[in-house]
Order: C-alpha cells, then sequence, then structure tokens
C-alpha cells in the first residue's frame, strides 16, 4: 500500500498570487503602468456572478486594475462584439476574459474570436491555440496552465514520464495534453471511445482527469505511485439530502493507490484565477513597450 500525498492546491496558489503581486508592484514601479483585467459577464447565473467577484477582489488584492462590464441576458450579440472591440482599443486594459456560458442566442466561438489574442488572457483564441500547438509563446488556459504548476513543483522535471489525460476539451484536456509534451512527458489523450480504457490509465505516471464524470476513474485504474491530478468539478447528491462536491476519480479508492493527489475542492480549482493573474501580468509585459 502506497502512502498518497495531498497536492494543496489552495496553498500552492497563495503562494503564487503573493509572487504575482511583488511582481505587478515592481512593474508598477519601473512602467507607471497598472496591469487591467477586463472581466465580460453576460446575464445573471448564479456561478459566474460568484466566479466573477471572486476574480475581481484577487485583481484587486495582486494591485491590478478590476474592471468589470455587466450586461444583461438580453443583450444581443452585436453589443457583446462592439464591447470586446472597445476593450481591444482600450489601452488600459491588458486582459479581456468573457465568462462563460454565454446566454444561448450568442455565440460564444465569434466572441472569443473576436478578442485580441494579444489580451486572451483564457487562452481560447485560435492564435493561441495555435502557437500552444506548434511550440511558440502564447497565453495558455489557466487551469492547464495551473495543473503543469502543481505538477512540477510536486515532481521537479516530467522528463521522459508517461502521462495520460482522460478528457480532450478544447478548455483542458487539448492544451494540457500541449504543455505536457513541453515538459518532454510520453503523452495519451483518453476519452469516452477510448478502447479499454483503465488499461491505458494504469501506464500513467502522471493521471490527469478532465472528463466531467463524477468519480469515473475508479482507484483499481491507477499505477500504484502515480501522480493523480483531478480537475473535475462535479456536484453529486448526498444521501441524507444535499449535495457535495467530488471530482472525476473516486478519491477515497485513490488512497493508498496514488503516491499524490489534488483534493476537490481545494486541489486545481484555487490555481485557475491565480494563473488568470499570471496571465493578466504576462499579457502587460508584453503589451507595454520596455515591460517584458
Amino acid at each position: 500500500m502506497v502512502e498518497t500525498r495531498l497536492i494543496d492546491g489552495k496553498a500552492f496558489a497563495e503562494g503564487l498570487r503573493a509572487r504575482i503581486a511583488d511582481e505587478v508592484t515592481e512593474f508598477k514601479a519601473r512602467t507607471a503602468v497598472t496591469p487591467g483585467l477586463a472581466v465580460v459577464l453576460v446575464g445573471e447565473d448564479p456561478a459566474s456572478a460568484v466566479y466573477v467577484r471572486n476574480k475581481g477582489k484577487q485583481t484587486v488584492e495582486a494591485g491590478m486594475a478590476s474592471i468589470e462590464h455587466k450586461l444583461a441576458a438580453s443583450a444581443s450579440q452585436d453589443e457583446v462584439l462592439a464591447l470586446v472591440r472597445q476593450l481591444n482599443a482600450d489601452p488600459a486594459v491588458h486582459g479581456i476574459l468573457v465568462q462563460l456560458p454565454l446566454p444561448a442566442h450568442i455565440d460564444a466561438q465569434a466572441v472569443l474570436a473576436t478578442i485580441d489574442p494579444a489580451k486572451d488572457v483564457d487562452g481560447f483564441h485560435v492564435v493561441n491555440a495555435g502557437r500552444l500547438a506548434v511550440g511558440l509563446d502564447a497565453l495558455v488556459p489557466c487551469t492547464p496552465l495551473g495543473c503543469i504548476l502543481l505538477l512540477k513543483h510536486n515532481l521537479g522535471s516530467l522528463a521522459g514520464l508517461e502521462a495520460v489525460v482522460v478528457g480532450r476539451s478544447n478548455i483542458v484536456g487539448k492544451p494540457l495534453a500541449q504543455l505536457l509534451l513541453r515538459e518532454d512527458c510520453t503523452v495519451t489523450i483518453a476519452h469516452s471511445r477510448t478502447r479499454d480504457l483503465p488499461e491505458v490509465c494504469r501506464r500513467a505516471d502522471i493521471l490527469i482527469g478532465a472528463v466531467g464524470r463524477p468519480e469515473m476513474i475508479r482507484g483499481a485504474w491507477i499505477k500504484p505511485g502515480a501522480t493523480v491530478i483531478d480537475v473535475g468539478i462535479n456536484r453529486v447528491a448526498k444521501p441524507d439530502g444535499g449535495t457535495r462536491l467530488v471530482g472525476d476519480v473516486a478519491f477515497e479508492e485513490a488512497q493508498g493507490v496514488a503516491g499524490a493527489i489534488t483534493p476537490v475542492p481545494g486541489g486545481v480549482g484555487p490555481m485557475t484565477i491565480a494563473c488568470l493573474l499570471q496571465n493578466t501580468l504576462t499579457a502587460a509585459k508584453r503589451q507595454v513597450a520596455g515591460g517584458a
């Protein structure tokens, strides 16, 4: 039986935010520019509203400018696109984030494609996705970036390790696979059509659950001593009423098998906003003459 170590994403994210705040202070002193993050929220989705509020709070705490634009759920696609273009042209805005999901009548891809790639701090623009794929500098999606930072902090060099990513989304699975390739891992992207998924998972020195199915990855699928990063955040019913959050990995089963694992909550989640701040600072440095 393996002693399983918990990877504390909350503590690591706090340290990362503190380092970013120090870098922001130095950047502002050198350039007289305050990095600015503009967040666009369309509609009244409660989860999105909470998330945007947290982003704004942490942006200000890091010494950056938080600029929030809230549009009614009835706002037209043209209104949203016009706002994005306005933010593209605003020199005080270095990062733009349009909170997803958008109302059904708005084409999210059209909105994301309108964001200036240099200000695309979510890393979803096709230009940034392409740059990442061919190994050029790019703004990288925040959750995959957070996963890589946690892995390198816990394992050091990832070179030569076998990594299996379960999930092929454009937001997590695909960019995370590209980042792991950059770290010289041998990478497999697995998904719902993968033949003998448990056996594929058992090959992994690094196993990433990013499929969005509660506790789909069982303890018996994990190679003894493997490092497990659980990206899933799923709300499930409790037997006695109410709900609880679980990941894509059966956490209790993984205990005693995995060498290290991220809990849910408190693992990858806190890293996402911290990496958003990192991307905003990176974008500001690249946009300001002599800031890099």
